[in-house]
C-alpha cells in the first residue's frame, strides 16, 4: 500500500515571512472538523494567489503520531488562491482571545512540500479570462486613459477605469480596458438584500469588518451603458457584458433602466452575450428583461437550504423560492442560467446541503454551477448564522462527483460563458 504525502504545515514571523513547520503536517477544515491534508488532494499553489498571515490565530496541525496539536509557533497562514480555482478546504486555526474578525476574503489551507506551496484545490474553469499572467497594468493603466479621453462625458466609463481597472485591479474592468472577454455593467448603488459578508456595504453599527470596495455611486443613462456595451459586444473575441458587479447593489433595483438598455444594445447588434448577475428577487422583472433580449443569468446562493440562505443573504421583500423562480424563467425562454455558489467547506459538503442542491437543479433545470470560493472569515459567517457543525461534511470533491453523475448537463465553471460555450453545452 502507497504511503499518501502529508506536506508540512506553515507559519508566518509576522513579519512577511512564511516558513515551514516540519514538526507538524498540515491541517484541513470544513465547518468545525479539522483533518489531515494529503497531497494527492492539493494541487502547487497556482500562480496569482496571495498568502495571507492571521493575526490572533495559532497554527494547528498534525504531529508524525497523528495528534492534532496547537502550536505557539508564529502564526497561522492561509491562501487566497487565484481565479478559476475552487478551494477544498479551509484553514484550520485556533482563535487566541481578541483575534479580529477576518477582512472579506477567502481563507483556503496551505502547506509547504519539497520546495512548493501547495493547497487543497482544483481549477475548476479552464477559461485564462483572469488568469494572472494576462494583465500588464501599464498598458492597461495607458489604455484607460484613452477610453476616459474617448468617452469624457461617460460616467460609467470613467468609474470602471478609475475606481475598478486602476484602484482595485477588477479583473474584468480590466479585461474591458483591454477590449477583450467579459465586460462588466454596474448599474445600481442600492440593494434589496443585507449579505453579511457583502463586498460594497457594510454596516457599521454591527459590522467588525470594512467593505472591500466602494459602491457605484450614481445610476448611469441607457446612452452610457451603450457606449459601454455595444463596441464591446461588436469587437471583442468571446464577448460577454455583465449587470451586476461586486461594485454595486443589485441590478434588478434598476430592472426598467436594465430593460431599455438591453433593447438598446440589441437595437445595434445582436452578437455576444448579455448577461445578469442577481439574487433573482424580482422575477416579474427577470422576465420582463428575457423578453427584451437578455442571454443568461446568474443567480446568487450561499447555501441551497433556506436556513443558511436566509441568515447569510437576509433578504428584503423576496425569498429564496423568488431566485429559483427567475432561475425557471431563464429555463422558460431557453436561456442559460447559472448559480453563483459560494463554496463553504462544511456547509456546502454535506448530505443536507446536497439534497437540497438536487431540489433547485431539477426544478429550475439549471445549465451551470458556478464554484466560487465564500469570501468571509469562517468562524465570523459560523456564528453569524448560528451554524453549529450541523451535518457531517462528505467534502466538496465528493459534492462536485454526485452532481456530474446525477446531473451530466450541468456544467462546471468559475465565469460566466461565452456564446460558443453557450452554443456547445445548453444543448448536450
Amino acid at each position: 500500500m502507497t504511503r499518501r504525502i502529508q506536506p508540512f504545515a506553515v507559519y508566518s514571523d509576522g513579519k512577511g515571512n512564511i516558513y515551514e513547520n516540519p514538526k507538524l503536517f498540515a491541517a484541513g477544515r470544513s465547518g468545525n472538523r479539522v483533518y489531515p491534508l494529503y497531497l494527492d488532494e492539493m494541487i502547487p499553489l497556482p500562480y496569482g494567489s496571495e498568502l495571507f498571515e492571521l493575526p490572533g490565530r495559532k497554527v494547528l496541525g498534525y504531529s508524525r503520531k497523528g495528534e492534532l496539536v496547537e502550536s505557539n509557533q508564529g502564526i497561522a497562514c492561509a491562501a487566497f488562491i487565484a481565479p478559476a480555482h475552487t478551494q477544498l478546504s479551509i484553514a484550520a486555526w485556533v482563535n487566541t482571545p481578541n483575534a479580529p474578525v477576518l477582512p472579506l476574503y477567502a481563507y483556503t489551507a496551505i502547506g509547504w512540500y519539497n520546495g512548493q506551496f501547495y493547497v487543497p484545490a482544483i481549477r475548476i474553469d479552464p477559461d485564462t479570462r483572469q488568469d494572472c499572467e494576462n494583465f500588464n497594468q501599464k498598458i492597461i493603466i495607458k489604455r484607460g486613459k484613452e477610453l476616459k479621453l474617448r468617452f469624457p462625458n461617460n460616467r460609467l466609463i470613467h468609474h470602471l477605469v478609475d475606481n475598478c481597472a486602476f484602484t482595485y485591479l477588477c479583473p474584468a474592468a480590466r479585461n474591458y480596458v483591454m477590449n477583450r472577454w467579459e465586460a462588466p455593467l454596474p448599474t445600481s448603488p442600492t440593494c434589496n438584500a443585507r449579505c453579511v459578508g457583502c463586498i460594497s456595504k457594510q454596516d457599521k453599527s454591527e459590522s467588525p469588518v470594512h467593505e472591500s470596495q466602494h459602491r457605484l455611486t450614481f445610476v448611469p443613462t441607457v446612452d452610457e451603458i451603450v457606449e459601454v456595451a455595444v463596441p464591446h459586444l461588436e469587437t471583442a473575441p468571446n464577448p460577454v457584458v455583465s449587470f451586476g458587479q461586486g461594485c454595486e447593489g443589485e441590478p434588478l433595483m434598476q430592472w426598467e433602466l436594465l430593460r431599455d438598455a438591453i433593447k438598446a444594445i440589441r437595437a445595434k447588434t445582436s452578437k455576444g452575450i448579455i448577461n445578469l448577475n442577481t439574487n433573482g428577487s424580482r422575477p416579474k422583472a427577470v422576465e420582463e428583461l428575457f423578453r427584451a433580449g437578455l442571454n443568461s443569468i446568474r443567480v446568487s446562493m450561499n447555501s441551497a437550504q433556506e436556513k443558511w440562505y436566509n441568515l447569510y443573504i437576509r433578504p428584503v421583500n423576496f425569498t429564496q423560492a423568488d431566485a429559483v423562480e427567475s432561475l425557471r424563467i431563464a429555463h422558460r425562454f431557453n436561456a442559460w442560467s447559472s448559480i453563483n455558489y459560494f463554496v463553504m467547506p462544511g456547509i456546502t459538503d454535506t448530505a443536507e446541503e446536497l439534497n437540497a442542491l438536487k431540489v433547485i437543479i431539477e426544478s429550475a433545470r439549471i445549465n451551470m454551477i458556478q464554484w466560487r470560493n465564500f469570501n468571509i472569515d469562517p468562524d465570523w459567517l459560523f456564528s453569524r448564522i448560528e451554524f453549529n457543525g450541523q451535518g457531517e461534511p462528505l467534502g466538496v470533491n465528493q459534492i462536485m462527483e454526485q452532481i456530474r453523475i446525477l446531473y451530466p448537463w450541468v456544467y462546471f465553471g468559475y465565469f460566466n460563458p461565452p456564446l460558443n460555450i453557450i452554443e456547445q453545452y445548453q444543448f448536450k
